[in-house]
């Protein structure tokens, strides 16, 4: 067993923690009280400290969130870009869960591979340790300067990102005064001989403290915090150093619980359990080896640093560095393992959404990217719809109305899904970007189920009605439905790109083809006019059917293209009316 070698109140002035000795002998005259007071104190603290942590991870998300995604979906290419870039995005958010629903999102839809995934989550791991070394250091000092400065910034500012830093200030100061106010109210801890007594009990029991610090950090859904309990309770004498280092293991894979049970619960398919079950791996593989050499690693860790508080920031920080540097290379068989142990599950529903993860929705930009993601797989369905269509044009296809009708109903099942995900978003966790991100998305969403709509309806009853009476289409009049489905496809293709990047060029052509559109409906018309002069025969009944067809795609055109005006008004390059334009002209 090894003991602390002196240093008691780790965190308290000599001063301090005579006072607390003094205070003690009075707190446990009446010992039911002086029970139900620490609770409570110790819950209210924890709760500060939890609050402040809230407000870090908020702040930064509302005001970097966006880059932040970019960031680590640029780097998740090589597993050692991953894991810088899961390590600096941790740091940024000061929350590894955080980070894990971003890595998870792009692993569960295939856009990355599970290798860099996993690198990934090894630099989050990483990044809490450092963080935790930064909080162990004795910054009370800190706290009331970090919160009148984040004040300051969040009710002055007139730009909402510096409102945003200053909620991050704000946040860094209240867990900064939240861990003196742990330390003040544990320091007597030893005092009460009921504790004493359970504490001695279980020191020389590192499972029930494992177990102990790993439930604190799953239901704080944070390692940080379950960490700074730890450095708090041995900052307070209250616990050894073999008991300390199991404790650390404990919130390390507490905190590993988390991203592992949202995607038990939430994702389509097994292989969205591949990422956090191989977390959950790499941190009990590191949980067994240190537990295996607890009183050596012990006995090494007390002769590098005397103070309790540090002990524990170093025994977490070389915990995630010994993990990262054990399973960095082994990633690949790790990797093949999970994909052998939790195949791809074939999907049975295509209407069923498969990025709409609930769990993500604690992080807007997580969860705008879900939404876009699930709007590409409507435009995908919709540009099957357009070849359908084509199709029934071309050949004796009496099966196409009922294809494109079981298509819609796709399109429609994605499209109410999309927009009740994007609805159960918390709009004042939202800043202005993601407001008109998610508005534009919305927009997108809505102009696809419309233009499926057509398709589905109009333009499949005048493609049956063809079949039904025999109507003959003319090589020419077939040409032209085949350049107007391709038109069209083209203005998808368009209207994805304006989702994808606000592509100023692909608004512009949207807009542009829309009025070809026009222009070809109108030479329908006049076509439909001779014929209807000439009289009543197979040339008249196709051209009145071929008119009645290119209005209705025209529609579809109109609908698409409905999705880059909100960008051409922002830029100032769409008129308010084509009226005013005309009379000007005249």
């Amino acid at each position: 067993m090894y003991r602390w070698p002196g240093v008691l109140y780790c965190s308290l002035r000599p001063s301090d923690a005579e006072v607390l000795r003094d205070a003690s002998a009075a707190r446990l005259a009446d010992p039911a009280m002086s029970e139900l007071n620490f609770l409570v104190q110790m819950a209210g603290e924890a709760a500060l400290l939890l609050w402040g942590l809230h407000m870090v991870q908020s702040g930064v998300e509302r005001a970097f969130g966006g880059r932040l995604q970019a960031v680590l979906g640029a780097a998740l290419g090589r597993p050692l870009a991953a894991l810088l870039a899961g390590l600096g995005v941790t740091a940024a958010l000061q929350s590894s869960t955080a980070t894990a629903l971003m890595i998870g999102g792009f692993a569960a839809t295939g856009a990355v591979a599970l290798v860099p995934a996993l690198a990934a989550m090894l630099g989050a791991n990483l990044g809490t340790a450092l963080l935790v070394q930064v909080l162990s250091v004795d910054l009370h000092w800190l706290s009331p300067l970090l919160i009148l400065l984040g004040v300051i910034a969040f009710r002055k500012g007139s730009r909402s990102r510096t409102r945003d830093l200053g909620r991050v200030g704000v946040g860094l100061g209240l867990m900064l005064l939240a861990l003196e106010l742990l330390v003040h109210t544990l320091g007597p801890v030893e005092s009460s001989p009921l504790l004493r007594e359970v504490l001695a009990a279980l020191a020389d029991a590192p499972l029930p403290n494992l177990l102990l610090a790993g439930f604190v950090a799953w239901a704080a859904h944070s390692s940080i915090a379950g960490i700074l309990f730890v450095a708090t309770l041995a900052g307070s004498g209250a616990v050894e150093a073999q008991a300390a280092i199991a404790m650390v293991v404990g919130a390390n894979i507490g905190t590993a619980i988390n991203p592992l049970l949202s995607a038990r619960f939430s994702a389509a398919d097994r292989a969205a359990l591949r990422l956090p079950l191989g977390n959950m791996a790499n941190r009990l593989v590191g949980a067994g080896l240190v537990l295996a050499f607890l009183p050596q690693a012990a006995a090494v860790l007390v002769a590098l640093e005397a103070s309790p508080v540090q002990f524990v920031a170093h025994a977490h920080l070389l915990f995630n560095l010994a993990t990262a540097l054990l399973f960095l290379p082994l990633l690949k068989p790790l990797a093949w393992l999970l994909e052998k142990l939790l195949p791809d599950r074939p999907r049975q529903d295509e209407g069923a959404p498969r990025y709409l993860d609930a769990a993500a929705t604690a992080v807007p930009s997580v969860a705008l990217a879900n939404a876009e993601r699930e709007v590409l797989r409507i435009a995908d369905t919709l540009e099957r719809m357009l070849r359908v269509s084509e199709r029934a044009f071309h050949a004796e296809d009496r099966d196409a109305a009922r294809d494109l009708g079981a298509m819609d109903d796709v399109v429609d099942r994605l499209h109410r899904a999309v927009l009740a995900y994007l609805a159960a978003l918390p709009s004042d966790q939202l800043d202005g970007e993601e407001m008109r991100r998610l508005g534009e998305i919305q927009a997108h969403a809505i102009a696809f189920e419309h233009a499926a709509d057509v398709l589905s309806r109009d333009v499949a009853r005048h493609a049956a009605k063809r079949l039904r009476r025999g109507v003959p289409l003319d090589a020419a009049e077939r040409a032209e439905l085949e350049a107007l489905h391709a038109a069209l496809r083209e203005q998808l293709r368009l209207a994805v790109a304006v989702l994808m990047v606000d592509d100023v060029d692909a608004a512009r052509k949207l807009v542009l083809v829309k009025e070809t559109l026009r222009t070809t409906e109108r030479e329908a018309t006049r076509r439909a006019a001779l014929s209807a002069q000439v009289g009543v025969g197979p040339a008249a009944g196709a051209s009145a059917l071929l008119l009645d067809t290119v209005r209705d795609l025209r529609r579809v055109g109109s609908h698409l293209a409905a999705v880059a005006h909100p960008l051409l008004e922002r830029r100032g390059e769409l008129l308010p009316s084509r009226l005013a334009t005309a009379s000007r002209d005249g």
